[in-house]
């Protein structure tokens, strides 16, 4: 089941990158066969679902910190006084080692401002902030609720 799910995932991926070009196809298909063979080797299925509500929010929450961090940055970046007050902040993440907290860190990544930036002697995530004024860790506490909740992970068990 899992196979098929991610097959038309990447057969879907490539038709709506390179169209339905039926002469397309007589690559798409093997690629998206070896993509299968690649997902299910490097990612095996957990039998944990995406939850769709909690995905989307999570989504939805991201892109809207997206937007309202890069019209921060860029206005720190333009102000002739520059206020940063640039520094790392050591985070205490609730999901264990492992994938799903890896899966977070690149989705953490993504914001404006703080990129994570490794994780300390103390296992808590390193993030290096434009502004450690800001309320960082709280944000990024947040932020891994709504991943664990979107992505059904218990916290305690990984």
């Amino acid at each position: 089941m899992a196979a098929a799910r991610r097959g038309a995932a990447f057969l879907g991926l490539w038709l709506l990158l390179a169209g339905s070009d039926p002469v397309g196809l007589v690559f798409g298909i093997p690629a998206a066969a070896l993509a299968v063979w690649a997902s299910l080797r490097l990612l095996p299925p957990s039998g944990r679902a995406m939850r769709l509500g909690p995905a989307l929010v999570l989504g939805l929450e991201l892109v809207r910190d997206s937007v309202a961090a890069g019209f921060d940055v860029a206005r720190r970046a333009l102000d002739p006084r520059l206020p940063i007050r640039p520094g790392t902040i050591p985070v205490a993440l609730k999901l264990p080692r492992g994938l799903a907290r890896d899966g977070f860190r690149v989705l953490a990544s993504l914001q404006p401002g703080a990129l994570p930036a490794g994780l300390d002697a103390q296992g808590r995530l390193v993030v290096h902030a434009l502004d450690t004024a800001l309320p960082v860790q709280r944000e990024v506490q947040a932020a891994e609720a709504l991943f664990t909740a979107a992505t059904g992970q218990d916290a305690a068990h990984g």
